[in-house]
Protein backbone atom coordinates (compact mmCIF):
# COMPACT_ATOMS: atom_id res chain seq x y z
CA UNK A 1 0.00 0.00 0.00
CA UNK A 2 1.40 3.48 -1.29
CA UNK A 3 1.62 6.33 1.16
CA UNK A 4 1.05 10.01 0.66
CA UNK A 5 3.43 12.39 1.15
CA UNK A 6 3.48 15.86 1.17
CA UNK A 7 6.74 17.76 0.87
CA UNK A 8 6.71 21.38 1.56
CA UNK A 9 9.61 23.55 1.03
CA UNK A 10 8.93 26.46 3.26
CA UNK A 11 8.53 30.20 2.53
CA UNK A 12 6.95 33.46 2.85
CA UNK A 13 7.49 34.46 -0.72
CA UNK A 14 7.80 31.13 -2.73
CA UNK A 15 6.30 27.78 -0.61
CA UNK A 16 6.87 24.78 -2.75
CA UNK A 17 4.47 22.00 -2.63
CA UNK A 18 5.37 18.32 -4.14
CA UNK A 19 2.59 15.42 -3.11
CA UNK A 20 3.62 11.65 -4.55
CA UNK A 21 3.05 8.33 -3.16
CA UNK A 22 5.68 6.35 -2.15
CA UNK A 23 5.11 2.09 -2.05
CA UNK A 24 6.78 -0.10 0.17
CA UNK A 25 9.57 -0.96 -2.86
CA UNK A 26 10.12 2.79 -2.42
CA UNK A 27 8.68 3.26 -6.11
CA UNK A 28 7.10 6.99 -6.44
CA UNK A 29 4.68 8.40 -8.36
CA UNK A 30 4.06 12.19 -9.03
CA UNK A 31 0.73 12.96 -7.66
CA UNK A 32 0.70 17.31 -8.04
CA UNK A 33 3.33 20.11 -7.39
CA UNK A 34 3.68 23.82 -7.45
CA UNK A 35 4.21 27.01 -5.47
CA UNK A 36 2.10 29.06 -3.32
CA UNK A 37 3.40 32.78 -3.67
CA UNK A 38 2.54 35.49 -1.18
CA UNK A 39 2.69 39.37 -2.16
CA UNK A 40 6.13 40.71 -1.16
CA UNK A 41 4.28 44.22 -0.36
CA UNK A 42 1.43 42.97 1.27
CA UNK A 43 1.33 42.97 5.32
CA UNK A 44 3.08 39.83 7.09
CA UNK A 45 0.26 38.58 8.60
CA UNK A 46 -1.73 38.34 5.09
CA UNK A 47 1.48 37.05 3.34
CA UNK A 48 1.15 33.97 5.99
CA UNK A 49 -2.65 33.71 5.48
CA UNK A 50 -1.85 33.51 1.64
CA UNK A 51 0.64 30.54 2.75
CA UNK A 52 -1.79 28.63 5.39
CA UNK A 53 -5.00 29.02 2.65
CA UNK A 54 -3.01 27.38 0.08
CA UNK A 55 -1.77 24.68 1.73
CA UNK A 56 -5.00 24.14 3.24
CA UNK A 57 -6.51 23.51 -0.25
CA UNK A 58 -3.36 21.06 -0.60
CA UNK A 59 -4.12 19.22 2.75
CA UNK A 60 -7.61 19.45 1.50
CA UNK A 61 -7.53 17.79 -2.23
CA UNK A 62 -4.68 15.10 -1.93
CA UNK A 63 -4.95 14.25 1.44
CA UNK A 64 -1.76 13.25 2.25
CA UNK A 65 -0.89 10.77 5.84
CA UNK A 66 2.05 12.40 6.18
CA UNK A 67 4.07 16.13 5.78
CA UNK A 68 7.37 16.00 4.99
CA UNK A 69 9.25 19.86 5.80
CA UNK A 70 12.46 21.30 5.40
CA UNK A 71 13.62 22.28 8.58
CA UNK A 72 14.92 25.82 9.55
CA UNK A 73 19.02 26.23 9.21
CA UNK A 74 20.21 29.50 10.43
CA UNK A 75 21.53 31.67 7.95
CA UNK A 76 23.03 35.21 7.58
CA UNK A 77 20.39 36.67 6.32
CA UNK A 78 17.93 37.26 9.59
CA UNK A 79 14.64 38.12 6.78
CA UNK A 80 14.70 34.46 4.78
CA UNK A 81 15.30 32.44 8.06
CA UNK A 82 12.22 34.57 9.78
CA UNK A 83 9.57 34.23 6.45
CA UNK A 84 10.53 30.34 6.21
CA UNK A 85 10.21 29.95 10.08
CA UNK A 86 6.16 31.64 9.76
CA UNK A 87 5.58 29.77 6.32
CA UNK A 88 6.84 26.37 8.50
CA UNK A 89 5.07 27.13 11.69
CA UNK A 90 1.49 27.59 9.44
CA UNK A 91 2.69 24.42 7.82
CA UNK A 92 2.92 22.47 11.19
CA UNK A 93 -0.18 24.38 12.30
CA UNK A 94 -2.67 22.96 9.90
CA UNK A 95 -0.78 19.40 9.61
CA UNK A 96 -1.33 19.50 13.55
CA UNK A 97 -4.97 20.31 13.26
CA UNK A 98 -5.56 17.31 10.94
CA UNK A 99 -3.60 15.25 13.10
CA UNK A 100 -1.14 14.27 10.53
CA UNK A 101 2.71 13.40 11.74
CA UNK A 102 5.13 15.89 10.42
CA UNK A 103 8.94 15.12 9.52
CA UNK A 104 11.49 17.41 9.77
CA UNK A 105 14.52 17.20 7.34
CA UNK A 106 17.81 19.49 6.61
CA UNK A 107 18.28 20.00 3.32
CA UNK A 108 21.64 17.69 3.48
CA UNK A 109 20.18 15.10 4.79
CA UNK A 110 17.18 15.75 1.55
CA UNK A 111 20.30 16.05 -0.59
CA UNK A 112 21.96 12.76 0.72
CA UNK A 113 18.81 10.87 0.10
CA UNK A 114 18.11 12.06 -3.36
CA UNK A 115 21.64 12.32 -4.79
CA UNK A 116 23.76 10.27 -2.65
CA UNK A 117 25.66 13.64 -2.03
CA UNK A 118 24.64 16.03 1.11
CA UNK A 119 26.10 18.59 -0.72
CA UNK A 120 24.36 18.29 -4.10
CA UNK A 121 23.40 21.68 -5.92
CA UNK A 122 19.92 22.22 -6.89
CA UNK A 123 20.51 21.58 -10.40
CA UNK A 124 21.55 17.65 -9.68
CA UNK A 125 18.51 17.54 -7.05
CA UNK A 126 15.85 18.36 -9.54
CA UNK A 127 17.39 16.33 -11.91
CA UNK A 128 17.55 13.35 -9.92
CA UNK A 129 13.60 14.38 -8.51
CA UNK A 130 13.09 13.79 -12.24
CA UNK A 131 14.75 10.59 -12.33
CA UNK A 132 12.94 9.21 -9.44
CA UNK A 133 9.57 10.23 -10.55
CA UNK A 134 9.97 9.38 -14.59
CA UNK A 135 9.47 12.87 -15.55
CA UNK A 136 10.42 14.24 -18.76
CA UNK A 137 12.19 17.01 -17.20
CA UNK A 138 13.34 18.88 -13.86
CA UNK A 139 9.89 20.09 -11.79
CA UNK A 140 10.38 23.93 -12.02
CA UNK A 141 10.23 26.21 -9.79
CA UNK A 142 13.23 24.83 -8.05
CA UNK A 143 11.07 25.65 -4.66
CA UNK A 144 8.70 22.80 -6.07
CA UNK A 145 11.73 20.71 -7.07
CA UNK A 146 13.40 20.75 -3.43
CA UNK A 147 9.64 19.75 -1.83
CA UNK A 148 9.45 16.62 -4.02
CA UNK A 149 12.78 16.16 -2.81
CA UNK A 150 11.43 16.09 0.66
CA UNK A 151 8.86 14.35 -0.05
CA UNK A 152 10.92 11.72 -1.69
CA UNK A 153 13.71 11.69 1.14
CA UNK A 154 10.72 10.77 3.48
CA UNK A 155 9.34 8.26 1.76
CA UNK A 156 12.12 6.04 1.14
CA UNK A 157 13.20 6.87 5.18
CA UNK A 158 9.55 5.30 6.22
CA UNK A 159 9.59 2.61 3.17
CA UNK A 160 11.92 -0.35 4.36
CA UNK A 161 14.98 -1.68 2.59
CA UNK A 162 14.17 -3.67 -0.15
CA UNK A 163 15.17 -4.47 -3.91
CA UNK A 164 13.94 -2.28 -6.52
CA UNK A 165 11.19 -4.30 -8.61
CA UNK A 166 13.16 -5.33 -11.35
CA UNK A 167 15.12 -7.45 -9.30
CA UNK A 168 18.02 -4.97 -9.57
CA UNK A 169 20.44 -3.28 -6.64
CA UNK A 170 19.08 -0.19 -4.67
CA UNK A 171 19.53 3.00 -6.43
CA UNK A 172 22.53 5.23 -5.62
CA UNK A 173 20.57 7.52 -3.29
CA UNK A 174 18.78 4.54 -1.74
CA UNK A 175 21.86 3.18 -1.06
CA UNK A 176 23.56 6.93 -0.02
CA UNK A 177 20.43 6.79 2.43
CA UNK A 178 21.06 3.67 3.74
CA UNK A 179 23.59 3.96 4.76
CA UNK A 180 23.57 7.02 6.43
CA UNK A 181 20.77 5.66 8.59
CA UNK A 182 23.11 2.74 9.63
CA UNK A 183 25.59 5.49 10.49
CA UNK A 184 23.17 7.22 12.47
CA UNK A 185 21.87 4.00 14.46
CA UNK A 186 25.28 3.84 16.19
CA UNK A 187 26.42 4.74 19.53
Amino acid sequence: MAVRVLGVDPGLTRCGFGVIDVDANRTARLIDYGVIRSDVDAPIERRVHAIGVGIEAVLDEHRPSVVALERVFAQHNLSTVMGTAQASGVVMHLAAARRLPVALHTPSEVKAAITGYGSADKKQVAAMVARVLRLDAPPSPADAADALALAICHGWRGAPAVRVPDGGALTPAQRAWQQAERAAKRP
